[in-house]
């Protein structure tokens, strides 16, 4: 099950495992670096069907440190083509993963202690749903304004539409983690009185128009991701029954696949989460039972067993890795010889793969992706 091939719109997954969006902070100005490139490039070496970039940042104070990925404007193409083009050639699809850090922006990278950074050392002034900050060691956020809003939106659009000029094929909107989409979401972080605040169908309407803005700028046929946090683990917060209305909202819309992760809209401390392997996996399982469109499952999946009985009990329809891939690039391949499935490998290491293993063809993207990309660049 776990090496089924998936069609999603007019993109083929050759199998079901996905490399989840793991922030690397080591851009300078957003700019992606050989380092992305190394580090991308060698997960669609190890066998991955679908590579995700980091958490990309729509605008210069949507990131989360100054070290964060980019795609706020068009010079940021040319290096994320390159690493997209790798990713082709090594049989897989590459995906992007836009995102706004909110109120959690302006911080250190967590290797230097993850705390705010001040506009007199490079930092800047974080926006959010209202002006409540994250914890104590947090900036304090300003409140956007409906017109700001649009401007957010319309920034989603705009780094949509360059994704789609850079060649990606799968694009996923960030909204958990307690960042701006999800900080909206939840009552615990929005304390608005206007048609952004509120009620649900209010505290949701800034996704519903972000993925409507995003899926008017790209090719019909490429597959639209939404990650959120299903719960936000605090009683009076986001839940899973929210969740499984906003799903059903964002699928006619044109979202095909919900990636359910959790928490982040508080500190941890304040979150009572039950953490262990599948911990999460109900959430992508409800939402998948209850609206009928395709979930990812995430968090503390390890082992293929593990991974492949998730989908074979229909809890959820691909599964997404992190930390394993960080552990292991190559572990669909490993994966792969211990179920006994021939799984292609980039010709330069057939020496080493086990007799009979055929060699790797690169991605070919379907005619009306590549003409929709052409004629996107060419409209500028």
């Amino acid at each position: 099950m776990i090496f089924d091939s998936l069609q999603i719109r007019d993109v083929l997954l050759r199998n079901r495992i996905i490399v989840s969006p793991m922030c690397q902070y080591s851009s300078t100005d957003g700019f992606a670096t050989d380092w992305h490139l190394v580090h991308l490039g060698s997960r669609a070496v190890g066998g991955a069907a679908l590579v995700f970039t980091e958490a990309t940042a729509v605008l210069p104070e949507a990131r989360i440190s100054p070290q964060d990925l980019g795609l706020w404007k068009d010079e940021h193409i040319e290096m994320l083509a390159r690493i997209a083009r790798f990713i082709h050639s090594q049989g897989a699809v590459a995906g992007i993963q836009l995102a706004h850090a909110g109120r959690k922006g302006s911080t250190a990278r967590p290797w230097e202690g993850g705390k705010e950074i001040p506009v007199s050392r490079g930092g800047w002034i974080p926006v959010a749903p209202s002006d409540v900050r994250f914890a104590d060691d947090y900036p304090n956020p300003v409140a956007l304004d409906e017109r700001q809003i649009r401007i957010t939106v319309e920034a989603f659009a705009e780094a949509a539409r360059r994704a789609t000029d850079a060649g990606f094929d799968v694009i996923e909107i960030h909204s958990a983690h307690g960042y701006l989409l999800h900080e909206f979401l939840s009552p615990l972080s929005n304390f608005r009185f206007d048609s952004y605040g509120g009620s649900l169908e209010n505290r949701t309407r800034i996704v519903r128009e972000v993925v409507s803005a995003i899926r008017g700028v790209i090719p019909k046929g490429m597959p639209l991701f939404i990650r959120i946090s299903a719960t936000d683990w605090i009683e009076g917060g986001w839940d899973i029954e929210q969740s499984i209305a906003l799903a059903g909202q964002l699928g006619p819309l044109g979202v095909d696949l919900v990636d359910c992760s959790s928490g982040g809209i508080s500190p941890a401390a304040n979150a009572k989460i039950p953490v262990a392997p599948n911990y999460q996996v109900p959430f992508a399982e409800a939402i998948r039972r209850e609206t009928g469109i395709l979930t990812g499952a995430i968090g503390m999946i390890t082992s293929m067993n593990q991974a492949d009985a998730i989908l074979r009990e229909g809890r959820a329809d691909v599964i997404l890795m992190a930390r394993e891939f960080l552990r292991e690039p190559y572990w669909p391949l490993h994966a792969a010889h211990v179920e006994g499935f021939q799984a292609s490998w980039p010709a330069q290491y057939l020496r080493a793969a086990p007799q009979g293993t055929p060699a790797r063809e690169p991605l070919e993207l379907p005619k009306s992706m590549r003409r929709a990309s052409v004629r996107t660049s060419a409209a500028e």
